[in-house]
Parts: structure tokens; C-alpha cells; sequence
């Protein structure tokens, strides 16, 4: 097979993505996908398991437990968050130009604030004995209040970077589709109920289905608050937290890594039937 110049300047351009795939992506999982075929034994050494880490793992009430607590999570934090970036993204597509600067500022200011960063300082405020909430008597992390301070925490993080993508899409729309529903009557609410919203349902789509991906793989937030309550913030929390602990805590590598490919399917079918059920009202196929 002959290569004509173009076709060797492309691939010369795609060369060192598809080398840090490869290396960084592809080879680890393949060799992780090895260890959880395996086992480790003290007489034998690794000997091949097939599937029976992921049996042990099914059978697990620790990993089903967190799976589950995150998939309530996310299906209470993902609608709240979204719709508050929704909100937000309306607000500044309606504000005048200088305004809408300085809210788009404000709003995407959490998101680049590093995640550890962001997690201690609201360790601080959470704090049950030096955070400034502590004269209220609540215990932010406490059973039955620590997701919910989890969820904000989140959303705090999150919230402006969602916001930042439906705005983009809203600035996409032809400003000649408000006129026409001016001139028809329609009010400022009805604008943003009626036209823009609908209009921007394929960005909404695309922002959900990232952050059910990110709530699935839910781990720095609880691992560093979990010094501050480790008796409800526990090493299985979370899927991620629990195959992490399972790998540096208790040396159990290869159900560490059949943990987390199953933590994997969790993601891949919790994102494609979200996709399966509103692909009618969006543009993704």
C-alpha cells in the first residue's frame, strides 16, 4: 500500500494522541483486565480464576451497597445541579453584555478550583468542631446528612462548568427566533421555557450524561472528607473508594481490578440508557 503526503501529515498529527492512548488508556486496561482474571494465593502465587472475581464482587454486600448509594445520589444530585446550571445559563444569556461577564466569571470560578482544594475547604466548613457552622448543632457529616453535604459540595463544583456549556449552546440560537416570539406575545419566561430550552436539549443531554458518568466514578470527594467521620464515611463508600482501599489498603489487586470493571459496566449502562430514553427529544444519535 502506497501513502500519499496528506494521508502521512494526518497520521502525523494523530501519532502522539493515539501513543498516549495506547500507553496511558489501552495498555492499562488490558493489563488490569488480566488481574481480575487472576487470583492471588500464598501456595500457588496467581493462579487463573476467570471469572470469579466478578462472582465474588456480585455476591459482595459492600460493593452492592455502594453502588447503589451512588445511584441515589445521582438520581437526586444530577437533575438539582443541572437545573440550577440551566437557570444560571438562562440568567446570562438574558443580562446585558458587561453583567454577563462578570456572572459567567463568578459561576465558573469553583469549577477551576482544583477538586482536593475545594473538598478541604469544605472539610473546614463542615467541620463539626472548628467550622463556622458548628454553633448551629448540625453535623453536616453525620448518616444522615453527609450526602446531602456531599451533594452540594458537587454542585458548588459543577454547576458553573454545566452552566458555561448550555450558555455556549444558548449563544448558537439565532436571535431572530426571539424576535419572531416577541412579536407573537410571548414574555421573557416563556422565551427561556418555551424556545430556549427546547432548543438546547442536546447540550442538556450532553451535560447529564457527563456528570451521571462523574457521579458513578464519585471518589476524591469522600476519600478526603472521610478522615473527618470514617465511621459514616466508610473504605467502601463508594465503588471507586472501595476498589481503591481494596488495591493500596488490603493488597487485593486483582478484586480491586475486577471492582472496578464492573464499577465500569455500572457507568456504560447507566449512561446509555439515559441516552436510549431521551434520544427522540435531542439531537445525539
Amino acid at each position: 500500500m502506497r501513502w500519499s503526503r496528506p494521508a502521512l501529515t494526518g497520521w502525523a498529527f494523530v501519532a502522539p494522541f493515539v501513543v498516549l492512548l495506547v500507553v496511558f488508556l489501552l495498555l492499562p486496561m488490558a493489563y488490569a483486565l488480566k488481574l481480575s482474571l487472576y487470583r492471588s494465593t500464598l501456595v500457588e502465587g496467581e493462579v487463573f480464576a476467570g471469572l470469579g472475581n466478578y462472582r465474588q464482587a456480585f455476591g459482595d454486600p459492600e460493593f452492592r451497597t455502594g453502588v447503589l448509594r451512588v445511584l441515589v445520589f445521582g438520581l437526586v444530585q444530577t437533575p438539582v445541579m443541572i437545573g440550577i446550571a440551566l437557570v444560571m445559563a438562562l440568567l446570562v444569556d438574558g443580562a446585558g453584555s458587561r453583567l454577563a461577564r462578570a456572572l459567567r466569571l463568578a459561576a465558573f470560578v469553583p469549577y477551576a478550583v482544583p477538586v482536593v482544594i475545594g473538598t478541604l475547604m469544605w472539610g473546614f466548613l463542615y467541620s463539626p468542631s472548628t467550622g463556622p457552622f458548628r454553633f448551629t448543632g448540625v453535623d453536616f457529616l453525620s448518616s444522615g446528612t453527609v450526602l446531602a453535604s456531599l451533594g452540594n459540595l458537587v454542585t458548588w463544583q459543577w454547576a458553573g462548568y454545566n452552566m458555561i456549556v448550555l450558555y455556549a449552546a444558548l449563544q448558537g440560537i439565532p436571535r431572530e427566533v426571539y424576535e419572531s416570539a416577541r412579536i407573537d406575545g410571548a414574555g421573557a419566561v416563556q422565551i427561556a421555557l418555551r424556545i430556549k430550552t427546547p432548543m438546547i436539549a442536546s447540550a442538556l443531554v450532553l451535560c447529564t450524561v457527563f456528570t451521571i458518568v462523574g457521579t458513578l466514578q464519585f471518589f476524591t470527594e469522600p476519600l478526603i472528607l472521610q478522615p473527618l467521620n470514617p465511621g459514616t464515611i466508610t473504605n467502601s463508600y463508594t465503588p471507586n473508594v472501595y476498589a481503591y482501599n481494596q488495591a493500596f489498603a488490603y493488597q487485593q489487586y486483582n478484586y480491586s481490578a475486577a471492582v472496578s470493571f464492573l464499577r465500569g459496566a455500572v457507568v456504560f449502562v447507566g449512561s446509555y440508557v439515559f441516552l436510549f430514553v431521551t434520544r427522540r427529544r435531542s439531537a445525539l444519535r
